[in-house]
């Protein structure tokens, strides 16, 4: 895709991002360039305390909510078969801005950098844990945080954002924001139809040094909520 296409493009994503977050809008498929300008308007709740999340399974949509209005509608990857994420009503416990996992993540040998189970990691190699930005756990181990969003579950259990989006919810919610994940919500119905960003399954992967740095935790876009 040459130069002018990809502004066209990104254009074009940023335009229906600036639509009311319940716009009935296609999915869009496009470069590496489209999925970085992907992003969702979000409204500041009235009051915190009011805020709660809905977790649609079968859409992969989250909803914050503030009683009946949606601040914030996004797709989200969830868990894939074999390791489904919870359902059930929770609440946030922890917040960490800069989570890194604590089994999995990146083996690094100078130059060399190679993705790994802690368990497996070569002998003699450093290991940092895969970096989850901006993690809002629900259940132990569980939890929201900066990841590809694809079209599909393809997650161990944690509910992935978008990069210019995870930001956006660490600001809305808090220590004790109800959580409620489920198979559908009511919501689907009038916000389950918001635009995708493109599938980041075929996008190519950052270098390994983003994410046994800090790079990956500066990956994102720190856009004001409206």
């Amino acid at each position: 895709m040459n130069l002018k296409s990809v502004l066209t493009l990104a254009a074009a994503i940023s335009t229906a991002a600036l639509l009311p977050s319940c716009s009935n809008l296609s999915s869009r498929s496009g470069s590496l360039a489209a999925y970085h300008a992907y992003d969702r308007p979000t409204q500041q709740p009235k009051n915190p305390n009011n805020v709660s999340v809905k977790v649609s399974l079968s859409r992969q949509r989250v909803y914050v909510m503030e009683g009946s209005t949606v601040l914030l509608a996004m797709p989200v990857s969830v868990g894939a078969a074999g390791s489904a994420t919870p359902a059930g009503s929770f609440t946030i416990f922890n917040k960490e801005q800069k989570k890194r996992a604590n089994t999995h993540g990146y083996a690094y040998n100078g130059s060399m950098v190679r993705k790994t189970m802690l368990s497996s990691k070569p002998a003699g190699w450093n290991f940092k844990g895969t970096p989850m930005p901006f993690w809002c756990e629900f259940k132990p181990n569980y939890g929201f945080h900066t990841g590809w969003v694809k079209h599909e579950p393809c997650t161990h259990g944690c509910i992935r954002m978008h990069e210019n989006l995870s930001p956006k919810f660490y600001r809305l919610v808090k220590l004790g924001t109800p959580v409620n994940i489920a198979y559908s919500q009511p919501q689907d119905a009038t916000c389950g139809n918001i635009p995708l960003p493109p599938d980041a399954g075929p996008l190519p992967d950052y270098d390994g040094s983003m994410y046994t740095g800090d790079g990956y935790f500066s990956q994102h876009n720190q856009t004001k909520l409206d």
